[in-house]
């Protein structure tokens, strides 16, 4: 049974109110709130623990150090991969990507050859694949999403030509909530000897994630999505393609030998670590993603479809609300705007004063945001902890912006 009480008051900040009112955060897809477990053992590790990893051969390190590595092997049961040295750990998914840019992408990839990106990538799937247009005259090709703002995996597939040099796709659309057929691409890019990266960003949180059974070669995800602390995360790297990459960072940890003439790289995934890392995030993300698994994906997942339907429902009901993507087994993510001139800032202002936080502007998703002919939404974007009651404060708030602005 999924006890929704229970869970609520894990997350202490959900008891506090905000202007007066009480929280009703809807702003999960820009980051989640922390459960107590997580809390706790960042102040365990700070007050208690705390030591740099690796190397040191006194108490406190290599305690630290068995909490930090073990966290690997978490994000790899998470995530179903077939070994935790499939798993590189970084401060989250914009890194993870830009690691693949430079240590993978840079040193193969000549003038002409393409990469393929969904129109609703957001920005950190993006940004680095410009990087390589711009220095090594790489093209971009991009493939619309449809009317609803399902992304049709042929299409993705059809892109594909003689040229393309790799697949980067989000599993979920941060915007739209659109839920890619990542499992399809895959396959039909593999058929035409293409590898794809996946930004599992969102598609992480909100579904169960088996990498081999996506057959995708790199997927990343970001801790503080995943009810984890800030600056963590991890990358999936399928170990052949991970052979296939040089360092991006250099420093500690990630060398065995160094001297005046020559440098020894370590074996990977540590080979792709360089210096002292985010400790106590990722020992967090470790705990953030053990109280997930305890819950059951697919139990949130559930859990999360039903508030989904039920806002769905309720949001139709508004005439003047215009929501922004309704592709079919869509997240629990809501774009929208309101008839008339109410910017979307606005929109939030009010929102805010009822208690509601919600985000607004680009959401990191210019080209999406070209192609719906749109400057700026609102958006709700629901987690594990949401309820519909919540949804109805949201409308209740909608309704009261509507009238300020009619």
């Amino acid at each position: 049974m999924y006890d929704i009480e229970k869970i609520r008051a894990d997350f202490p900040i959900l008891s506090r109110s905000v202007n007066g009112k009480p929280l009703t955060y809807l702003d999960n897809g820009a980051s989640a709130q922390k459960p107590q477990v997580v809390i706790d053992a960042i102040t365990q590790v700070y007050s208690q623990e705390y030591s740099n990893v690796h190397r040191g051969l006194h108490y406190l390190s290599n305690l630290t150090t068995e909490k930090y590595e073990a966290v690997r092997g978490t994000i790899a049961r998470f995530l179903g991969a077939a070994s935790e040295n499939e798993i590189v750990l970084n401060s989250g998914t914009t890194e993870g990507i830009n690691m693949v840019a430079y240590s993978w992408a840079m040193p193969r990839l000549q003038p002409g050859d393409e990469i393929v990106l969904s129109v609703m990538e957001h920005h950190a799937n993006i940004v680095p694949w410009h990087f390589l247009r711009e220095r090594q005259g790489v093209v971009l090709k991009w493939v619309d999403v449809d009317a609803t703002g399902a992304l049709d995996p042929q299409a993705v597939i059809d892109a594909i030509g003689p040229r393309t040099r790799l697949v980067a796709v989000s599993q979920c659309s941060n915007v739209l909530g659109t839920v890619v057929d990542v499992k399809a691409i895959t396959k039909g890019a593999h058929d035409k000897g293409v590898p794809v990266l996946v930004d599992g960003s969102q598609g992480a949180v909100h579904m169960p994630v088996n990498v081999v059974d996506l057959d995708c070669d790199f997927y990343a995800i970001t801790g503080h999505k995943l009810y984890g602390p800030s600056g963590s995360g991890a990358i999936y790297i399928k170990s052949d393609r991970m052979a296939e990459m040089r360092p991006f960072l250099g420093g500690g940890d990630m060398i065995r030998e160094v001297s005046k003439d020559a440098v020894i790289y370590n074996d990977p995934p540590m080979k792709f670590e360089a210096g002292t890392p985010g400790i106590v995030q990722t020992i967090g993300l470790g705990v953030a993603l053990d109280y997930m698994m305890d819950i059951g994906m697919k139990n949130i997942a559930a859990h999360e479809a039903s508030v989904r339907d039920y806002a769905n429902a309720r949001l139709a009901g508004l005439n003047w609300l215009q929501v922004q993507g309704n592709a079919p087994g869509k997240a629990a993510i809501f774009s929208f705007t309101l008839d008339g001139a109410a910017h979307a800032h606005d929109i939030s202002t009010i929102l805010d004063k009822k208690g509601v936080a919600v985000r607004a502007g680009h959401h990191c998703a210019g080209p999406l945001m070209d192609f719906l002919g749109l400057t700026a939404t609102c958006r709700a974007s629901f987690g594990l902890y949401n309820t519909t009651d919540e949804v109805d404060v949201l409308i209740d708030a909608l309704e009261l912006a509507h009238e300020l602005f009619a």
